[in-house]
């Protein structure tokens, strides 16, 4: 396997920032704000670094990797999982700033070279991803909050918690009207909105999120767009044991938000994943395993729409068809 030595492993805090170099093995710790932000790029241009790895931290991690990049740096955020899990086959269960740095470093020289389809940076994509978060952020809250209200008992402690209900409605349907400005307002956006909304199944949600969160979609084969959303099949296999596919991994808010649709796609608004569905369920496959298969191929479809900038068009017309039959 390839090790790239020439990487910086960050680790990053709200306030702070520990870097490892590992071609030269120095260390440093700058805070995390625009001043430190400079004072990085000028001590890692002089040690001669080209990549910098830092895992996902909840978007502190935003801003740095926008400096890092337009200084020229090929900057990787990573899984922190991954990390962790590099750390532990390695040895190292200690834990601290100055040790994840290292172990950032470490895991970027191995892993971090692998080829991949690198989106550029775009801040109109940001701001709209932004949005969808919070939105789902708030659906989040909104459902969880739902089903304490439906198992709190009758009273004062149930009124209070179903009026706080209200303002969270409020609340996602001004982010939805912001989210649909924001794409109107951005024409590649309005025109790949547009283009998915030809596809039936796919409501507003669904292509705010295929949007904001795959940027991908129309760059990459079908099987690595699969595994980029966490609906590919794995492999359980040893020896004469064949054990069933799994899936795993992949971009989760994505998956969550567009399998929902593919639900209701399959089995009640898309005649093409509708067969889809039906013949799997034919097939003797589970519904959920139907589900996700007619998931990757909606990727598929979707995947091909984008690459060759066409809208829907199925070959023939296919009439709906109930799984209970």
């Amino acid at each position: 396997m390839a090790y790239f030595r020439d990487v910086v492993g960050i680790d990053v805090s709200k306030q702070s920032l520990d870097l490892y170099v590992l071609s030269c093995a120095e260390r440093r710790a700058v805070a995390n704000t625009p001043a430190g932000h400079a004072e990085l790029v000028v001590w890692l241009k002089s040690l001669g670094v080209r990549m910098a790895v830092m895992e996902a931290s909840g978007g502190y991690e935003r801003d740095l990797a926008g400096t890092l990049r337009r200084a020229g740096l090929d900057v990787r955020i990573v899984d922190p999982k991954r990390v962790r899990h590099f750390a532990r086959a390695a040895g190292r269960l200690a834990k601290n700033d100055r040790i994840d740095a290292q172990m950032i470093a470490e895991f970027g020289a191995v892993f971090a070279i692998a080829k991949r389809c690198e989106m550029p940076a775009d801040a109109k994509r940001e701001h709209l991803a932004g949005l969808v978060t919070a939105r789902q952020g708030l659906i989040d809250h909104q459902t969880a909050l739902q089903n304490q209200v439906s198992a709190c008992p009758a009273g004062v402690a149930r009124r209070v918690l179903a009026a706080t209900l209200k303002p969270i409605a409020t609340a996602i349907k001004k982010l939805d009207r912001v989210i649909a400005a924001a794409i109107v307002a951005h024409e590649p956006f309005a025109v790949l909105a547009a283009r998915l909304a030809t596809v039936p199944g796919l409501g507003p949600v669904a292509i705010a999120a295929l949007i904001a969160w795959l940027p991908e979609l129309g760059y990459l084969d079908r099987r690595a767009l699969a595994a980029l959303v966490g609906v590919a099949p794995f492999d359980d296999d040893s020896g004469k044991r064949t054990g069933q596919r799994y899936i795993q991994g992949g971009r989760g808010k994505l998956r969550n938000v567009v399998y929902m649709a593919v639900m209701g796609a399959a089995t009640k608004h898309n005649p093409v994943l509708n067969a889809h569905y039906v013949a799997m369920l034919a097939r003797g496959k589970l519904p959920k395993v139907a589900i996700i298969a007619c998931f990757r191929k909606l990727l598929t479809i979707l995947n091909t729409m984008v690459a060759k900038q066409q809208d829907w068009q199925p070959k023939t017309e296919i009439p709906l068809v109930s799984s209970a039959t």
